[in-house]
């Protein structure tokens, strides 16, 4: 089995993949697709709504040597023209293995997932450290204010009597 279609199977597992037109328009517009693989023999109307997917996402579009069968059976269906990755590593990989294959046509696609994939890698490793800290209590999440110099005491003002103001109206009591 090759390795992209491996890796798209473990996206799979994990969850980490959107198979079909409709989930696949949907992760797109909400952002959440990181790339968009496409099947070398899908129609012409499903891969030019793919490439507008991506470019509402603003987010790569592959096409793959695969044809839809192949393509369907790593992701568990009969067959599928397009499938999407929510998870920026995985994404990242399978580019990688894409365009080891093929430099020209995926190594420019494969080293924007690349970069993107290593700064989720270190806003990860950021947080981590950071729950870590606080866990130990070793540094405080915040650092209070700087001291100043705080002015002499005024002194104590005086309470004035409680006087209502504007119009007071005594009722008067009956018998």
């Amino acid at each position: 089995m090759d390795s992209v279609l491996h890796l798209l199977g473990i996206a799979r597992k994990a969850g980490r993949v959107e198979v079909g037109e409709e989930p696949v328009g949907a992760a797109a517009r909400a952002r959440q697709a990181k790339v968009i693989l496409t099947a070398a023999d899908g129609a012409d109307n499903s891969l030019r709504r793919a490439a507008h997917f991506a470019e509402a996402g603003n987010i790569p579009c592959l096409p793959t040597p695969y044809r839809k069968g192949e393509l369907g059976g790593a992701v568990g269906r009969s067959a599928c023209t397009m499938v999407a990755l929510t998870d920026v590593g995985l994404a990242s990989a399978i580019a990688q293995k894409l365009a080891a294959a093929d430099p020209e046509r995926w190594g420019e696609s494969a080293a924007q997932l690349k970069l993107q994939a290593g700064k989720a890698l270190q806003r990860q490793k950021e947080q981590r450290t950071h729950e870590k800290k606080l866990q130990r209590k070793q540094q405080k999440p915040w650092a209070p204010p700087p001291k100043a110099e705080q002015p002499a005491p005024k002194a104590p003002q005086q309470k004035k009597p409680f006087a209502p103001k504007g119009k007071l109206t005594v009722k008067k009591q009956q018998p």
